[in-house]
């Protein structure tokens, strides 16, 4: 009976062991499935997160860097590419072996003993000038350890060409103010002093502090004209305008200055008609009329022209049969105060900012201007202008 009761014990025991192998053989495999489906789920949701961050940083107008905690690159977004010309092959490089720029690799230098480092500018190697501004922070844990950096880079460009304009303008204004009220200031002391008595010599003074109070006269109209052209506050009165017509208005109020140096005014607008606010467009061919007069040969001709351009716009010229624009001032003429004849053009009255105001004007109207000239052969102006049909 024992030995039977024993096998029965022994039988059963076995029984049992293989069950909870099985059991727990279901388990662990169960258990792995679940580890594996949560590894995927994380790996997942991981992903996710980059792709989103990812996302987030391509769409700012800032490019921006984001490191490890070795100091490798994480995340280098869209715009960090279009700034420094690279591709998106930088993932686990140095910023100094993606970017070969010392002044990025003295930034994470000193970053190594700072929290951050703030308006920090480099300017880029190339023919047009660029100039970038970086703001840089460690990234640390919620235990204080480092785990990496992030490098934000503002472009600078504009600011600085804005910065640049902006000096070069009040540098020239104050050159061009001072030299008529030096010769105002000169003459009325010299009136005040001595030459008062002296009839002949006071009208002439008084005619050079004439002269010279006009002049200053125009170049205030020209800097509140072009300021307010830039800055959008002049409103155009657009209207149907008779190319043709405002040409001929315009050479008649020329004709007398024209007669000074027997040139020939020729009107050889076809019937054109522009939308045009009239009043600037007769701003724009005065302008241009008068500095072919200026500049052209006496017993020259000056010749308005133009044709229907396409079906949307009008092409205008001015011609004169001048000693023409040198080749290295053609791409200038039309900044503020350039003057290819710097002591001509202030003895002919000139502002220097006619043609800037003649290419703002035009620019208004959605149309484009430019010229062409060979030394010797004389200078063409063009100008486009919206066509307000037949």
């Amino acid at each position: 009976m024992w030995p039977f009761l024993t096998i029965v014990a022994v039988a059963a025991a076995v029984g049992i062991h293989f069950w909870w192998r099985r059991k727990f053989a279901r388990a662990e495999q169960q258990s792995r499935a679940e580890r594996e489906s949560f590894q995927q789920l994380s790996r997942a949701a991981i992903e996710r997160a980059l792709a989103e961050q990812e996302t987030l940083f391509d769409s700012m107008i800032e490019g921006v860097l984001l490191l490890d905690e070795q100091g490798r690159i994480r995340i280098a977004n869209r715009a960090f590419h279009r700034l420094f010309g690279t591709n998106a092959g930088l993932r686990g490089k140095t910023p100094l072996e993606a970017l070969r720029r010392h002044e990025v690799s003295d930034l994470l230098e000193r970053l190594g003993g700072e929290s951050s480092v703030l308006d920090y500018e480099m300017k880029l190697p190339g023919l047009e000038e660029h100039w970038l501004q970086i703001n840089a922070a460690v990234i640390h844990g919620g235990d204080g350890r480092r785990l990496g950096a992030i490098l934000v880079f503002h472009d600078l460009t504009r600011l600085k060409q804005l910065e640049r304009t902006r000096e070069e303008f009040v540098a020239n204004v104050s050159h061009e103010l001072r030299t008529p009220l030096s010769l105002i200031k000169g003459y009325a002391e010299t009136l005040l002093d001595s030459a008062r008595n002296d009839p002949a010599l006071t009208e002439r003074f008084l005619k050079i502090i004439e002269r010279n109070t006009h002049r200053l006269d125009l170049l205030i109209q020209d800097l509140l004209t072009i300021s307010a052209l830039e800055s959008g506050r002049i409103k155009l009165n657009l209207q149907p305008v008779n190319v043709r017509q405002l040409a001929e208005k315009v050479l008649g109020d020329l004709k007398t200055r024209a007669g000074a140096k027997s040139v020939k005014l020729v009107n050889d607008v076809p019937d054109l008609t522009a939308t045009a606010d009239e009043n600037r467009l007769e701003q724009v061919l005065a302008n241009l009329v008068d500095n072919a007069i200026k500049y052209g040969r006496a017993d020259g001709t000056v010749t308005i022209g133009g044709h229907k351009a396409d079906e949307d716009k009008i092409e205008i010229f001015v011609q004169d049969d001048g000693p023409g624009i040198p080749p290295e001032a053609l791409d200038r003429v039309f900044e503020r105060f350039y003057r290819v004849d710097k002591a001509r053009s202030r003895e002919q009255g000139g502002t220097g900012l006619g043609l800037s105001i003649v290419k703002h004007i035009v620019q208004n109207h959605g149309g484009k201007v430019w010229v062409k000239s060979e030394p010797g052969k004389g200078a063409i102006f063009f100008f486009t202008l919206p066509s307000a049909g037949p």
